[in-house]
C-alpha cells in the first residue's frame, strides 16, 4: 500500500521502509544504485518479468516527442529511455541524459558509444532537484523509474516544470498502485518474497532489491501523483495505467 507524505517529520523521510535523515537519503540511493547499475536491466527483469522493456517502448510511443525537439531523460543514467528516443528527435534533436549517480551514467554512456550512438547525445550528473538548465530549455522532460527515489518530489517537479518551454510535456513513468487486491497479494509476494531471494543469487545483492520493493509501497499513488504535478504547475494532468496499475505513465503540459 502506498503510504504518504514522503517527508515523515521536517528531519527524516522514507528510505524504503525505514526513517532516515533527509540529509542521508541521497548517499543511501546512491549506494543502492552504484551497486546495481551493472545490472541495471537484471535488476528490471526481476522486478517486472522482463516487461519493463515493452513499458518504455509504450512511455515513448505515447510521449509525443517529434523530430527536432530538445528532450530531457532525467534518472536515464543507463541509457534505455535514450535509445528509443534518440531515433524520435532525430539528427536535428538533441536527447540529454541526466543521472544523480556516476556510475549509472558510465553504464550508459559506454552502452550507447558500443552501438555507435555517440551524436545528438549529452550525459550529465545532476541532481533532478536542482537542473542546472535555464528556464525553457526542453520540448520534453521524462523520467522513468526515477521519482520514487528523489528526496523532494515536489521541488523536482516544479523544477521540471522551470525548464520546460510552454506547451512542453513532462512525461513521468513509474510504479504505482495495482488497481485488483488479488493481483495485488499476488506482486506483494514477488516484490517482497521472491525479488530480494533473486537479487541475492543473480546480484549478490538482496538489500538493494529489498530496498526497491520497498520505495515503490511508499511511492504516491496515480491520484495523489496527479494531484502533485498540478500542485507543480502543470496542466491536463493525464494517467494511463499499465499492466492493472503496476506501473503508471503521468503525462502533462506546462501552461
Amino acid at each position: 500500500m502506498n503510504e504518504q507524505p514522503e517527508s515523515t517529520s521536517e528531519s527524516t523521510t522514507h528510505f524504503g521502509f525505514r526513517d532516515v535523515p533527509v540529509a542521508d537519503k541521497q548517499k543511501l540511493v546512491g549506494q543502492v544504485f552504484t551497486s546495481v547499475a551493472r545490472n541495471y536491466d537484471l535488476m528490471n527483469d526481476l522486478m517486472s518479468f522482463g516487461v519493463h522493456r515493452l513499458w518504455k517502448r509504450h512511455f515513448v510511443a505515447v510521449s509525443g516527442v517529434r523530430r527536432g525537439d530538445r528532450v530531457l531523460d532525467l534518472a536515464g543514467g543507463t541509457g534505455d529511455i535514450a535509445a528509443l528516443l534518440k531515433p524520435v528527435v532525430g539528427e536535428q534533436g538533441e536527447v540529454v541524459v541526466g543521472d544523480i549517480n556516476a556510475a549509472m551514467l558510465g553504464v550508459g554512456r559506454d552502452r550507447m558509444t558500443d552501438r555507435g550512438v555517440v551524436s545528438g547525445l549529452r550525459w550529465a550528473q545532476l541532481n533532478a532537484e536542482s537542473l542546472p538548465f535555464a528556464d525553457a530549455s526542453f520540448d520534453a522532460v521524462t523520467m522513468a523509474f526515477g521519482l520514487r527515489n528523489v528526496t523532494d518530489k515536489e521541488k523536482a517537479l516544479a523544477d521540471i516544470c522551470r525548464v520546460l518551454k510552454p506547451g512542453g510535456r513532462a512525461l513521468i513513468l513509474e510504479f504505482s498502485k495495482v488497481r485488483n487486491e488479488a493481483f495485488g497479494k499476488l506482486y506483494d509476494f514477488h516484490s517482497f518474497k521472491v525479488l530480494p531471494r533473486l537479487g541475492r543469487l543473480f546480484a549478490g545483492d538482496a538489500g538493494s532489491y529489498q530496498y526497491l520493493a520497498e520505495s515503490i509501497r511508499k511511492h504516491p499513488d496515480q491520484a495523489t501523483l496527479k494531484g502533485m504535478m498540478e500542485q507543480a504547475g502543470f496542466g491536463r494532468v493525464e494517467v494511463r495505467n499499465l499492466t492493472g496499475g503496476i506501473v503508471a505513465i503521468h503525462r502533462a503540459y506546462k501552461l
